[in-house]
């Protein structure tokens, strides 16, 4: 096993001590438009950018622009000119893929007898039809909803895809538990068995059901893009959120499914304060000796 590096377990500590501190106003446009010099080239740098975003977060009138640049749906390096370019290139490839897709869908019916079964399910995941709602209330134009969408599951590592992320991030987390917390993981192993596989829907809906407004959602994800303060950091959320029920899952000997039931009443979270306890929890890890299967997944 091996430590973090001190240049790491530094910036971790800054990232996490906003939750000593009153948090600072979001980003607003003003301030926002003071990032970018006279040709739209940014002038901060986007590490700068991304701490100020875990931070203090996006005030809704720049949110949408700035998840462009999270996201790679624009580069980090371009100009206003080149954006203007790429909007109107990634206008062009939505319409192109939705005009093969309406010219083979009739022959794909004719050639494929369950097509549309076959399509409905290869298409439909538990919680995107929630997550692209979201996307869409953000956004204007069609083609940004469907960019931004693809680029999003990409940014986190498909982390809410059932057979590509959730399940790894289940497993980190039951190992982040018994690296941190051995006296809860041996109750989840014995009478409390189950409960943590079960926690599948946080990771598949990106925990969108457990927060009090679509502004503490948007304001989670946009911390997942910046992957600060790490990777992978909706399994330090998830381990924070089951820290909440820990405490009467013990004292209640609670079994697994109780423990889920109590899970499941996590709802009308405050975004800030679970990010604050995520990071707290991160600032902990790195001071330790983390098996390395766990350092590679955070960093």
């Amino acid at each position: 096993m091996t430590t973090l590096s001190p240049e790491n377990s530094l910036s971790a500590m800054l990232s996490a001590s906003f939750i000593l501190v009153k948090r600072k106003p979001p980003i607003d446009k003003t301030e926002w438009d003071s990032f970018f010099d006279e040709n739209g080239h940014l002038a901060k740098s986007r590490d700068f950018i991304c701490v100020n975003i875990l931070e203090r977060g996006l005030h809704p009138f720049v949110r949408t622009e700035a998840w462009k640049f999270l996201t790679g749906y624009y580069s980090w390096q371009s100009s206003q000119d080149e954006r203007l370019t790429v909007d109107s290139t990634r206008r062009k490839n939505y319409d192109a893929l939705c005009q093969m897709y309406e010219k083979i869908q009739p022959l794909l019916e004719n050639l494929h007898r369950n097509f549309t079964e076959t399509r409905n399910h290869i298409e439909y995941q538990r919680g995107f039809h929630e997550m692209v709602m979201l996307f869409q209330l953000m956004v204007e134009h069609d083609h940004e909803t469907f960019w931004l969408f693809q680029f999003f599951l990409q940014k986190t590592e498909h982390s809410c895809v059932i057979n590509i992320g959730v399940g790894k991030n289940l497993d980190m987390l039951n190992s982040l538990i018994t690296f941190l917390d051995p006296v809860f993981a041996e109750h989840l192993k014995g009478k409390g068995a189950g409960a943590v596989q079960a926690l599948f829907p946080w990771f598949c809906l990106c925990f969108q059901r457990a927060f009090k407004s679509f502004d503490d959602v948007w304001r989670l994800w946009e911390v997942l893009l910046t992957g600060k303060p790490c990777r992978n950091f909706q399994v330090l959320v998830a381990y924070s959120m089951l820290q909440m029920v820990r405490e009467q899952a013990l004292l209640e000997s609670m079994s697994g499914d109780a423990i889920l039931l109590a899970c499941n009443k996590l709802i009308d979270l405050d975004a800030d304060e679970l990010i604050s306890a995520a990071c707290m929890v991160y600032a902990e890890l790195i001071q330790k000796d983390v098996p390395q299967p766990l350092k590679n997944f955070f960093l």
